[in-house]
Parts: C-alpha cells; sequence; structure tokens
C-alpha cells in the first residue's frame, strides 16, 4: 500500500531513475548495491508494479515508474522546502513578529527600523501596532506582543528593557513667534508661554511636566491634544507652542511651518527603549529582530536624527 512507502525508499528509486544504474545510484548513496536493490524491490511491492525495466547494462523507467518519479520527486522537493523552512525558523528568518509601539515611536521611530529589518529578512511577517505605553507594557507580559519601542517606562517589572536610538525633545513655535528670533532663551522664561501638550499618560506629557518640575517652573497648558499631529497643527496656527520628540518634526521642520526655539540646555537627551518579556523563550524570529536592532542602532539612529532634522540642526 503507498501508505506505507518510505522516504528511504523513494531516496533510492529517485537515485536509480537519474543514474539508471543500481551500482551507481548505491555509490551516491553511500549504501550496498544489494541495499538499493532491496529498496527498490520493498517498493515494487507497495505499488504493485514493476517500476524497472532493463536495457542491456542499464535499468529504464517504466509507465509506472515515470508517474511515481513525478510523485515521487515532488515529495521530497516538499520535504526539502520543510527543511529549509525549520531551519530558517530556528535562524530567525522565518516567521511572525508583533510589534507594539508608542504613539510617537510607532509613527516615526520603528517604521524605518522594522524596513531595515524586512531588507534583511523579507520573509518574516512583521505587525506593527501603535497603542499607548500602558497598553504596550501589559501586551507584552500577556504574550499579545513579542516586543515594545517606548519613550517612557516607569514599570519595569517582568520586562528586558535596552537602550535603542536618541530621543530628542526640542521646543518649537511657529515662525512668527516672537522668541523664534531669540538665541540662548532662559528655561524660566517659558513659565509665560501657552503650552500644547498630550493627553495625561503621554510619555511625552510626562517627560515636559518633568523638565518644569524640576526647576519649579510652573507649566502653562494652554490645550491637551490626543495626538503629535494635532499637536503640530496647533503650533504651526500660533495657538502655543510644544515639547515634542525630534523625530516627530521632519516635514514641517523641512517646509517651515515649525522652528525649533534655541532653548538653554535642550535639547533634551531621551532614549526610546527596546522591551521584551523578562525569563521567556522568544521565537526564533523576535529574538533576531530584537538582536539586529540592538545590532544597527547606531545606523538607525543617524537615519532618524536626518530625518528628524530635515535639514535643521538642533541648536546646543
Amino acid at each position: 500500500m503507498f501508505m506505507d512507502i518510505t522516504l528511504h525508499q523513494l531516496r533510492v528509486f529517485r537515485a536509480v531513475a537519474r543514474h539508471r544504474s543500481y551500482s551507481r545510484a548505491a555509490e551516491a548513496l553511500c549504501i550496498s548495491q544489494p541495499g538499493a536493490s532491496l529498496q527498490v524491490r520493498a517498493l515494487e511491492r507497495h505499488v504493485g508494479q514493476a517500476l524497472f525495466a532493463r536495457r542491456g547494462r542499464a535499468v529504464e523507467l517504466t509507465e509506472a515508474g515515470r508517474a511515481l518519479l513525478d510523485y515521487g520527486e515532488r515529495v521530497l522537493a516538499l520535504l526539502d522546502e520543510a527543511q529549509v523552512a525549520c531551519e530558517e525558523l530556528a535562524g530567525g528568518r522565518r516567521g511572525a513578529i508583533r510589534v507594539s509601539a508608542s504613539p510617537s515611536a510607532g509613527i516615526y521611530v520603528v517604521p524605518p527600523a522594522l524596513g531595515a529589518f524586512h531588507r534583511a529578512a523579507p520573509a518574516v511577517q512583521l505587525s506593527l501596532d501603535v497603542v499607548d505605553r500602558l497598553t504596550a507594557r501589559e501586551r507584552l507580559l500577556t504574550d499579545e506582543a513579542d516586543l515594545a519601542v517606548l519613550g517612557l517606562l516607569e514599570d519595569t517589572a517582568g520586562l528586558e528593557v535596552a537602550p535603542f536610538v536618541p530621543n530628542d525633545l526640542v521646543v518649537i513655535a511657529s515662525p512668527r513667534h516672537p522668541l523664534v528670533a531669540r538665541e540662548g532663551i532662559a528655561f524660566e522664561e517659558l513659565a509665560g508661554e501657552s503650552f500644547l501638550v498630550r493627553e495625561a499618560w503621554s510619555g511625552t506629557r510626562v517627560d515636559t511636566e518633568r523638565l518644569f518640575a524640576a526647576p519649579g517652573v510652573p507649566l502653562r497648558v494652554g490645550m491637551e491634544l490626543r495626538s503629535s499631529g494635532a499637536i503640530k497643527q496647533a503650533v504651526a496656527a500660533d495657538l502655543g507652542i510644544a515639547i515634542m520628540p525630534l523625530a516627530a518634526l521632519e516635514l514641517e521642520l523641512v517646509t517651515g511651518r515649525l522652528v525649533i526655539l534655541d532653548v538653554r540646555g535642550f535639547p533634551v537627551r531621551r532614549h526610546w527603549k527596546l522591551v521584551r518579556r523578562a525569563g521567556k523563550h522568544h521565537p526564533a524570529a523576535a529574538a533576531a529582530l530584537w538582536d539586529f536592532l540592538l545590532a544597527h542602532r547606531d545606523a538607525l539612529a543617524g537615519a532618524a536624527g536626518d530625518a528628524g532634522r530635515g535639514g535643521q540642526a538642533p541648536r546646543p
């Protein structure tokens, strides 16, 4: 019966068909000639028909042999593909990776990084979920995400954290703002400005509040908005100024819709963080992405910095 056919029998049969000789097939497979003949005879019993006919010193496939060889080649090719796929999974070149990221990272930082990895491992399936930082942390702990990129992470329990690319915070205004012409603006002078801020649980909002709290400067909140895009539009419309990641400002700086103010102590250097669950056996593809991002973070940081500056270097 066909269900009793073994892969070894198919391989021996294929070798005899290719070499048209039991002895040469046995030599190629490093088995004895009687062993090769035995495997073919066993295969013929399963099939119920002769697979070879002798033509002088060579053997030729019968009609049944030609039909079986066609299907046998397909079976063995699929097996070879399966072996390659398993080897690629073990090496991180296949598989699926679920990435979570906070909004600013997910929009401006992570896509170029994933693009670089995709070019190196195109067979790996990538998914990116842009969520708030608290949801991203929860998804790591519940195995709904393999890794995350976050700007602020206050509770690291159960997590492995590594610094990724720099996250420079700058003060931005519209080009019509009176402070644009000033150099070396003291941070204390910002107390009189109306600031546009993200929602309370945003990492950028927390960073902004901490920057004001450290020197005891009051933060005057003029408007709270739920996205970096909305803040940029509001700043460009002269509704106030804001503190934002430099990486989020590429287009606006290039077009001149926004300007970086020369405030003492800025840009403030932070780092985006790579985060994954600690003490867990990570799938090979996810481990490969983690290693890739850490190994290439200098190059990725350079690309992100060039894009974020948009031709306008942050002032010291």
